[in-house]
């Protein structure tokens, strides 16, 4: 299963299970120590993954960090845990601070088992950062977050190529928090500055001012709306960029329609499919064709190979559809959670087509 399939499976899993979750150690039970696994490494190795790893620390005796990954014998990533949904306050990680200082360690993670927090030492050499140069989210992330965070995999694992991009990231995500805020509440001086070319010869009154506020938070949250739907299609239909023939004749009669636009609840349910068959066939050859009526979940984005129809556009009433045949059994769920129930039966419609090659 590739890297980023792990990723989304265990999401899965966690989704399922984190209100469950009470305790700092039911969090690195089922939260920290599988991500490490997706990670590469032998948690049940003490040679590789030590729980609890013990240092003097100045005055202090017998301080324990929760995880330390080891290479040749020694520290190269600490783990500090808090538990499930726990608070991440950089002032919760005292211990992590300590240890950093005085381990060959040069990567410190702090976490909740959900949120994944990066330190190192931008800022001052052997002392840790104050701010993250990367988070990482398992419930919440994108590509280029897996691509990151691919570097801190056994496998991969380099110091050295870890630490030229960190930097990068640290100010990449600065600049992003700056463009968050301006999406909320956009500064007087950057609402002059886009309103500009309108406005020339006009004095910038309070009136004005306040109207284009209003209209660049609009533009921003359009901007951004419509950006992600683009990529999300992309993502989700390899192929959508090579029309058939009959989609092109089709094309021009569409104009008038109303858009088509993928839903969180149907991105959702394509992973939890995805993980559901992943010992059935390669995830990656599951791929999602969205309509307004529904969206097609399909083996190697062929319609004659209906998965199942995910019928989310009202998502107070959820509707899977799996196909017995060319016949669609439709099932109403009182969650997207409820499609885990219909493995056996999504496994029994995958089957007949991998059997077919």
């Amino acid at each position: 299963m590739d890297f980023i399939d792990q990723l989304r499976s265990l999401a899965a899993r966690i989704m399922n299970t984190k209100d469950m979750i009470q305790t700092e150690e039911a969090t690195k039970n089922a939260m920290v120590m599988p991500f490490m696994q997706a990670l590469g490494y032998n948690v049940f190795d003490p040679l590789e993954v030590t729980p609890e790893l013990i240092a003097d620390v100045g005055t202090k005796k017998g301080e324990k960090v929760d995880y330390a990954i080891l290479r040749d014998g020694k520290p190269i990533i600490l783990f500090e845990c808090k538990k499930c949904g726990g608070d991440l306050n950089i002032n919760h990680a005292s211990q992590l601070f300590r240890y950093f200082h005085v381990t060959e360690a040069r990567f410190g993670i702090l976490t909740n088992g959900i949120v994944y927090r990066f330190f190192t030492d931008l800022e001052q050499p052997n002392k840790m950062d104050e701010k993250p140069f990367l988070e990482f989210n398992i419930l919440d992330f994108k590509e280029q977050d897996v691509e990151e965070l691919k570097k801190f995999a056994k496998s991969a694992f380099d110091v050295e190529t870890i630490l030229t991009t960190a930097n990068e990231l640290k100010y990449t995500r600065a600049i992003q928090n700056i463009l968050s805020d301006w999406m909320a509440n956009p500064s007087e001086d950057f609402v002059r500055l886009v309103s500009a070319e309108f406005l020339v010869g006009k004095r910038f009154t309070p009136a004005i001012k306040d109207q284009f506020t209003q209209i660049t938070k609009r533009a921003f949250r359009q901007l951004i709306g419509d950006r992600i739907n683009e990529r999300l299609k992309v993502a989700m239909t390899p192929e959508a960029n090579v029309a058939t023939e009959e989609q092109a004749i089709q094309k021009p009669q569409e104009t008038d329609a109303p858009q088509i636009s993928t839903s969180p609840e149907e991105i959702e349910g394509f992973h939890i499919i995805r993980a559901v068959l992943h010992d059935v066939v390669t995830p990656r050859r599951i791929t999602m064709r969205d309509a307004q009526s529904y969206c097609a979940i399909l083996l190697d984005d062929n319609n004659r190979k209906p998965i199942c129809r995910l019928r989310f556009n009202n998502t107070e009433k959820l509707v899977l559809g799996l196909f017995n045949g060319k016949d669609e059994e439709k099932i109403l769920l009182s969650g997207i959670d409820d499609i885990y129930i219909h493995a056996e039966k999504l496994k029994a419609t995958v089957l007949p087509y991998i059997q077919q090659n």
